[in-house]
């Protein structure tokens, strides 16, 4: 892991839409994997600027999300769905064709995961993928647990998380659902490019787990220690515990 402690927040926000951007005049038809949350806002901010000035180019771009809650169609205001058109889709000439995404709503969970996971494999899997870490090390909806799926499911989400997704849902988080369906840890640790985003001091805990802890189900974004490509960026606050990275 190549560990990078920004300033602040926007500086960080700032590079990584950089990064996205010259990803993206290097190879225009770009598969991109992107994450919802209160951490990716300023790096979409940042994609939207970027695009207005000419800088980043949508046009041929793919892009697969992490995940959705489970049973929430995709015109749902709290969908994750619906957060990335609010903050970035509905701003960039990403053609809609592109755009692929879980579909909380479906019949069978299970079939839906599998067509997912085989629509990703179809367009040659992840070449750069943009990820958050919850504060109880979470990658996706991936919870800590006995053990970890490779492939995409149906996961339950613990209270943090839905504590941390409560602003879809005007900060109440008894509407928040119980369950969301993501990609597993396999497409997670294909992707042939990582760049891993943590803010604040509530993640330092994670953040130290995942880069000197050992690998381990209990902290599922630890196993990224195992990929040959991983950027870790962080604020001062998400990065207090890595004394050795600055």
């Amino acid at each position: 892991m190549n560990v990078r402690v920004f300033a602040s927040e926007m500086e960080a926000a700032a590079a990584c839409a950089a990064y996205v951007a010259a990803a993206v005049r290097e190879k225009p038809a770009l598969v991109l994997g992107l994450p919802i949350g209160r951490t990716p806002l300023n790096v979409y901010r940042e994609m939207v600027v970027q695009h207005r000035r000419g800088e980043l180019d949508f046009s041929r771009v793919t892009t697969f999300n992490l995940d959705e809650f489970l049973g929430l169609p995709p015109d749902d205001p709290g969908s994750f769905r619906a957060y990335m058109e609010r903050h970035l889709f509905q701003h960039v000439n990403l053609a809609r064709e592109r755009i692929h995404f879980l579909d909380g709503s479906a019949d069978r969970a299970e079939r839906e995961c599998a067509r997912y996971d085989a629509q990703l494999a179809g367009a040659g899997g992840l070449d750069v993928l943009l990820l958050g870490i919850g504060p109880n090390g979470q990658v996706g909806c991936n919870e800590p647990g006995e053990s970890l799926q490779a492939v995409s499911h149906r996961a339950r989400l613990s209270r943090e998380s839905r504590l941390a997704m409560a602003s879809l849902f005007g900060d109440d988080v008894s509407k928040v659902p119980l369950a969301a369906l993501t990609l597993g840890m396999g497409a997670i640790l294909q992707a042939r490019r990582v760049i891993l985003l943590a803010f604040g001091v509530n993640k330092a805990a994670a953040v130290t787990a995942m880069v000197r802890g050992p690998l381990s189900t209990h902290c599922p974004a630890s196993f990224l220690q195992l990929h040959g490509n991983v950027e870790v960026w962080v604020d001062f606050e998400a990065g207090r515990g890595l004394d050795g990275s600055r």
